[in-house]
């Protein structure tokens, strides 16, 4: 069996927040418009999991959501777009962080000086290591 990846998926909680999330059940994670982000769109598999962060507002990850469609034409791509093909894949919302994980306090973690998200703080969708994930699910309290 595949071993299961993990990912950081950023979102402007006024554009699309882990409320919203929670409330459609699956949504179709849109708007990618980066080709390293739309790399690990396609790299996603059915069952993979990813942090759910606010990004701008906020700056923490609010929740977990799995991966469960994966990557397909994403539907808000304009038809004239010059830069090519945009995709998008299916997540389900898991649960809530049971205590936010901030910004801030990875930032403060040596342990994750290599994550991603402090490394290239404007990708918007990230590989997590498996090390990582166990610290950020440590810290943010997540048993799931």
């Amino acid at each position: 069996m595949p071993r299961r990846q993990y990912w950081l998926v950023k979102s402007e909680p006024d554009a699309f927040s882990w409320a919203q999330q929670v409330e459609r059940g699956v949504e179709p994670w849109t708007g990618v418009r980066n080709h390293m982000a739309k790399a690990n769109l396609v790299a996603m598999k059915a069952g993979d999991l990813a942090f759910f962060y606010h990004s701008n507002i906020g700056k923490e990850i609010v929740g977990v959501v799995e991966v469960v469609r994966t990557a397909y034409p994403d539907p808000t791509v304009a038809p004239d777009d010059p830069k090519g093909e945009w995709v998008c894949v299916d997540m389900k919302a898991v649960g809530p962080m049971p205590k936010p994980v901030t910004l801030a306090a990875i930032k403060a973690e040596p342990g994750l000086a290599e994550l991603a998200l402090v490394r290239m703080s404007r990708l918007s969708v990230m590989p997590v290591s498996a090390e990582h994930w166990k610290k950020l699910c440590r810290m943010g309290g997540w048993k799931g």
